[in-house]
């Protein structure tokens, strides 16, 4: 039994061959970074393990969940389960085969439960103590909890009879965390700044020179990174990265999609999505991304359920005299403000002035987070550019006890003039809280409405006020996660 809070060791290089099921063809370490043809402080450091995945992903296996085996990859990093393998339905959720190491209230072989876990407390913030055991999430990946009851997995008596995931299953904390020195966002963005000048830059390009074949529609496929759902990491690994306050938070919406199954999904309710729901697989990838490329600006529109627009400003400069570094007013924006540079080729940006938010089944971030990304071509042999390799390290001081790293690949699907025209996303109500269960409502019915305080936590408040009026939400704080 394995109970480990974070992975300790070094990296391991590993072959990576994958099942014939999953990878029909060619095949790349999907969730890899491109390493710079010279040593760099502060980009294109080795990724390991990475998740392994296609170069080119047929439209009809975008949504499938990674296979539940992948020949040649260890099988400590396989999915943390449990789910539903398989093509999924209208709910994102798998309609395929279980996947779990017990079910229906079961306990796996060989694993003895605890007295009480998220399934069964009536208290989680009492539990305090147990959040580093993945045996309180009964071994679930954050993404299982929250589809527990839509794919049935709950069992015959919820939410007592919950699946187990897989206890020895773990994506290593270290893959995770950023493997650069820096503190903050804005010495990382001067670093790499300088190793461009030290090579003659920044590039200043024209429009005969800009990189415009990187003009496109693109998509990446479903479970290629850790971050993306969340598929692939214990409870507890995730929660070692975070602060306590936003520990607190991550629980919290875990036992009311496991527990009380009252989710609070901002997209229910026509909420903004927020920015870190860029890097979250169904925020984005519906339909395709689509990139312009010009001298001056560079554009990136994606979105499902809301539009996400990040427009990097070349060559701009933050405004330092604000509460964070900005370029309008001192104000914190959705999808925060960026600039950025070439180097060469390769783009890189610094994004700031961001208003805190959440992602549902993920971490919340503060209005502190700040964002350095790294974008540069996936060329084939014949210099054709089939894709964006996409490094972004997080620098967020009042959620994340350190930065973290998230790798992901853009496969382009086609040029801008080709293919279905973005269509741009409106959202008109039709889910309201109702007695703090997102409840669907028709025209003409007359309901009770609070409106909500959009930059005070709604979904914690619904909570509280009609699911949590028993517990005791001011335990006195445990350091857990300590690595001292």
């Amino acid at each position: 039994m394995n109970l480990r809070v974070h992975t300790t060791g070094k990296w391991l290089a590993i072959a990576v061959s994958v099942s014939t099921c999953f990878l029909q063809g060619d095949i790349l370490l999907a969730q890899q970074v491109v390493a710079p043809d010279y040593e760099s402080v502060g980009r294109g450091a080795p990724l390991m393990p990475a998740i392994p995945g296609r170069q080119r992903t047929p439209p009809e296996m975008l949504e499938a969940y990674p296979p539940a085996e992948i020949d040649g990859y260890p099988q400590e990093y396989w999915m943390v389960g449990p789910f539903r393998s398989g093509n999924v339905g209208l709910d994102g959720a798998g309609k395929g085969e279980v996947v779990a190491s017990a079910t229906n209230g079961d306990a796996p072989p060989e694993i003895e439960p605890l007295p009480v876990d998220l399934f069964t407390s009536t208290d989680f913030y009492a539990d305090r103590a147990l959040w580093s055991d993945p045996r309180y999430f009964r071994c679930n990946s954050s993404e299982a909890i929250q589809a527990q009851w839509s794919t049935g997995l709950v069992g015959d008596n919820p939410p007592g009879t919950a699946a187990w995931g897989y206890c020895d299953r773990d994506y290593p904390r270290e893959a995770m965390v950023s493997p650069y020195s820096f503190e903050s966002a804005q010495a990382h963005y001067q670093a790499l700044m300088a190793e461009a000048r030290q090579r003659g830059g920044p590039t200043s390009h024209t429009y005969s020179t800009v990189p415009a074949e990187w003009n496109g529609r693109y998509v990446w496929p479903r479970g290629q990174n850790w971050y993306a759902e969340l598929f692939w990491s214990q409870v507890p690994t995730v929660l070692s990265l975070m602060t306590e306050e936003y520990q607190t938070r991550f629980v919290q919406e875990a036992y009311h999609h496991g527990n009380t199954n009252a989710a609070q999904w901002p997209a229910m309710f026509c909420w903004p999505e927020g920015f870190m729901r860029r890097f979250h697989y169904h925020g984005v990838t519906n339909q395709p991304h689509q990139v312009l490329v010009t001298p001056e600006l560079v554009q990136l529109l994606a979105g499902d359920a809301d539009n996400f627009i990040t427009n990097i400003h070349i060559g701009r400069e933050f405004n330092m005299e604000g509460v964070v570094p900005r370029l309008g007013a001192d104000v914190p924006q959705w999808y925060g403000e960026t600039i950025g540079f070439w180097d060469g080729d390769i783009l890189v940006t610094w994004t700031s002035n961001i208003q805190g938010w959440k992602v549902h089944g993920g971490m919340e971030f503060s209005s502190q987070l700040q964002v350095i990304e790294i974008y540069q071509a996936n060329r084939d042999e014949n210099d054709t550019v089939y894709g964006l390799n996409h490094e972004a390290i997080f620098y967020d001081p009042e959620a994340l006890v350190e930065p973290i790293r998230i790798v992901r690949n853009l496969e382009k699907q086609s040029e801008l003039g080709e293919g279905v025209p973005y269509q741009f996303i409106e959202c008109t109500p039709s889910i309201f809280n109702v007695e703090g269960r997102a409840t669907p409502v028709a025209p003409g019915t007359v309901i009770e409405y609070k409106v909500p305080d959009m930059y005070g936590r709604p979904w914690a408040e619904n909570w509280e006020e009609f699911h949590e009026q028993d517990m005791e939400r001011d335990q006195e704080e445990v350091d857990i996660f300590s690595f001292e």
